[in-house]
């Protein structure tokens, strides 16, 4: 099969910082991986350099066994890629609906969700579907910034710490909403600091240090491992 996600000896830059030193990881369809490490690691950094977004960029991404390492960001989303940052875009002046309905859907692409299945997984963006995007909640606003990239059609999605500073009845939402995309065939690569909302989700875990992996954990491994684990995350 060939992997939803592949990437051989990445090193990528920020001007003359060197952040990336020869990241190979592969994540299979359908498959939910968490890249884990300190702050610093090279964590968003590897999924800034996937879209395109770091400076240079040698090695090989593939996506769907296509080559993406040469191509601009427009034409890496194009390849069915939705990148969720840190900071979530939201656009304050517009309501909810209209974010949602914001970015075009992908060409060719009919797989991407509709409204009434957004508003399904999202009850609560329903409810503040006429409210401008300040009006929402850290939890609303991260829910929206997911569920905007489902419309487009994109099938692999690059999530970037979306549990961080959540209420626990939202990071339990966002869990549940993990678990559905996962069942629905989606591929997942989440960089998470929580490593609590991580672990019952992943099927794999990558450890990052200092921008390389060091250590690859299976989820069957993952109760084994966590003395090294430790020691690595300080968890």
């Amino acid at each position: 099969m060939t992997p939803a996600l592949e990437i051989e000896n990445l090193q990528a830059w920020y001007g003359e910082s060197h952040i990336l030193h020869g990241v190979s990881l592969s994540v299979q369809p359908g498959e939910v991986v968490t890249l884990l490490g300190r702050n610093g690691a090279g964590r968003t950094t590897t999924l800034r350099a996937i879209m395109g977004l770091t400076g240079a960029r040698t090695g090989s991404i593939k996506v769907d066994g296509v080559e993406a390492i040469r191509l601009p960001t427009h034409r890496i989303a194009h390849l069915g890629i939705g990148y969720c940052p840190e900071e979530r875009g939201i656009f304050a002046s517009l309501s909810t609906e209209e974010n949602l309905m914001l970015p075009p859907k992908l060409a060719g692409s009919d797989a991407g969700m509709s409204v009434a299945e957004i508003y399904e997984m999202f009850p609560n963006l329903y409810e503040r579907r006429h409210s401008q995007g300040t009006r929402l909640s850290g939890g609303e606003q991260q829910m929206l910034a997911v569920a905007r990239i489902l419309r487009t059609g994109a099938r692999l999605l690059l999530l970037d710490e979306i549990s961080e500073g959540l209420a626990p009845v939202i990071v339990q939402a966002l869990a549940r909403m993990i678990t559905t995309l996962k069942a629905k065939g989606y591929t997942i690569v989440m960089v998470e600091q929580n490593f609590r909302f991580a672990a019952p989700l992943a099927d794999r875990f990558y450890v990052m240090e200092h921008g390389r992996i060091v250590t690859t954990i299976a989820a069957a491994e993952l109760q084994a491992s966590m003395p090294a684990l430790t020691e690595l995350l300080g968890v």
